[in-house]
């Protein structure tokens, strides 16, 4: 009796998640093109390909993607809290552990469920959502505002440090084009003594070549006894072992990474001495925190919804959808703590389920012994 019991929890659970998660999926989609449509069209403007059509093919599929591992947290929970609640309503519940199976025994196919989507969550965070990532980013930035818009496509300084003496400035560098003017290298020794310098009017990145090309340019070498040796030229290649995307990377490069990759960005930056990093690791962290969240608010949604309560479904889900809202966007309130540098990423990331945890033991643990 009791695996007809697992199987019929592990539809409703599957069945109503299924349901929110298309629901969900509709209705966002529709509001967000409805919202979009005057940048998109202004995209149009600039080139006739990027229409509306092509933001149905090339961006909002892998834009969904994203939304839903977002807010995959939350509807778990308020499946749990529907499902569950209606279950409780109609007492099925009582009529379950009245036939001797304990609560233990019945929040079973809960956990079972929770881990085989966390499992799932876990592969497409750190493997899946990196690939669509790069797709959405592509076209990301021409759904921004014109501000917003300006700092991923447009012009602006830039400058990069390629190991602990060695650094790169341009004064102006247009992230589209791969262009800019106003290029400086310079390189120190152990002492902080500047012991080469390198100028140019101009630079671009040449893609075949994987290298900088620089205009113009004027180079300066100072020997122990100060002496200088001078040199210039017309053109001149470069290669700094990293392509532009790498050297001068924005807030959305660690997301079109995968774990691996990541890992080996981060640690190459370390290495090169940058100490603003805490996007990415917060990057890394929240793809396995937010799997975990899965299973701890499914067992916070069971111990508030399998008892029969005044108010029904109604109550429940109103308090489900308030205590989802605050777990998922608290990830979001954090890592900008995090990126300011109040908290180290690793805790920042993972304080939401350290917070979470012991209030969901204690009132499952409080349930299970009614």
């Amino acid at each position: 009796m009791l695996k007809i019991v697992d199987g019929y929890i592990v539809k409703k659970y599957l069945g109503t998640f299924s349901f929110m998660l298309i629901l969900l999926s509709i209705v966002v989609l529709v509001i967000d093109v409805q919202q979009k449509i005057p940048r998109i069209e202004r995209a149009t403007a600039i080139d006739p390909k990027l229409d509306l059509n092509y933001f149905l093919v090339h961006f909002y599929p892998f834009w969904i993607i994203n939304l839903v591992v977002t807010f995959l947290s939350i509807l778990v929970f308020i499946s749990v809290i529907y499902f569950t609640s209606r279950m409780a309503n109609n007492t099925e519940i009582v009529a379950i552990i009245s036939s001797g199976a304990s609560f233990h025994r019945f929040a079973r196919p809960y956990f079972l469920t929770s881990l085989f989507i966390a499992v799932i969550s876990l592969v497409v965070n750190h493997f899946v959502l990196p690939w669509a990532n790069i797709k959405k980013n592509q076209l990301e930035a021409y759904t921004y505002n014109a501000t917003n818009k300006e700092k991923i496509l447009g012009t602006a300084p830039v400058a990069a440090q390629l190991s602990k003496t060695e650094y790169i400035f341009i004064n102006s560098w247009n992230k589209q084009e791969k262009r800019g003017y106003g290029f400086l290298y310079q390189k120190f020794d152990k002492n902080r003594k500047l012991v080469y310098e390198l100028k140019s009017t101009d630079v671009y990145w040449q893609q075949a070549k994987k290298s900088f090309m620089l205009n113009s340019y004027l180079e300066k070498t100072i020997n122990k006894d100060d002496s200088e040796k001078l040199g210039q030229g017309f053109e001149l290649k470069k290669d700094y072992g990293q392509d532009p995307e790498e050297l001068f990377p924005n807030e959305l490069l660690g997301q079109n990474k995968t774990t691996p990759e990541l890992i080996k960005f981060i640690e190459r930056e370390k290495d090169k001495g940058n100490s603003n990093l805490n996007s990415h690791l917060n990057e890394f962290h929240q793809r396995t925190s937010m799997p975990v969240s899965i299973i701890i608010l499914t067992f916070l949604a069971l111990s508030l919804s399998s008892q029969k309560k005044r108010g029904g479904l109604g109550i429940n889900l109103a308090i489900g959808i308030s205590l989802a809202f605050v777990f998922v966007f608290s990830f979001e309130a954090l890592k900008v703590v995090s990126e300011n540098k109040v908290l180290p990423p690793a805790l920042a990331m993972w304080l939401p389920n350290i917070v979470f945890l012991p209030i969901t033991l204690f009132l499952y643990l409080k349930r299970a012994n009614q």
